[in-house]
């Protein structure tokens, strides 16, 4: 069984950074492709950020230059380092890691940006 456990989401001013986290753990004996997505209200999931099994990058044109992906495979964790956060950045963020070749979600964290 493997389980991806989310933290790091919070309420932010506008402009503040956050940093969220998100572990896989059980019978890990491979991690491959690793991301983050999110969803607003209202509105469809949509990619903001993944990494590669090699370690190439992509990012949507939204957040290029403000967030970054990074992993710690020592750790089975992926990164989202989020700065110059903006209002339209309110979502809930989930992560997908492929994990012995399955694909597995983590359970969502709220990220919420208001002054």
């Amino acid at each position: 069984q493997v389980q991806l456990v989310e933290s790091g989401g919070g309420l932010v001013q506008p402009g503040g950074s956050l940093r969220l986290s998100c572990a896989a753990s059980g019978s890990v004996f491979s991690i491959g492709a690793m991301g983050w997505y999110r969803q607003a209200p209202g509105k469809e999931r949509e990619l903001v950020a993944a990494m590669s099994g090699g370690g190439s990058t992509n990012y949507a044109d939204s957040v290029k230059g403000r967030f970054t992906i990074s992993r710690d495979l020592a750790k089975n964790t992926v990164y989202l380092q989020m700065n110059s956060l903006k209002p339209e950045d309110t979502a809930v963020y989930y992560c997908n890691i492929v994990v012995n070749r399955y694909n597995y979600w983590g359970q969502g964290t709220q990220v919420t940006v208001s002054s």
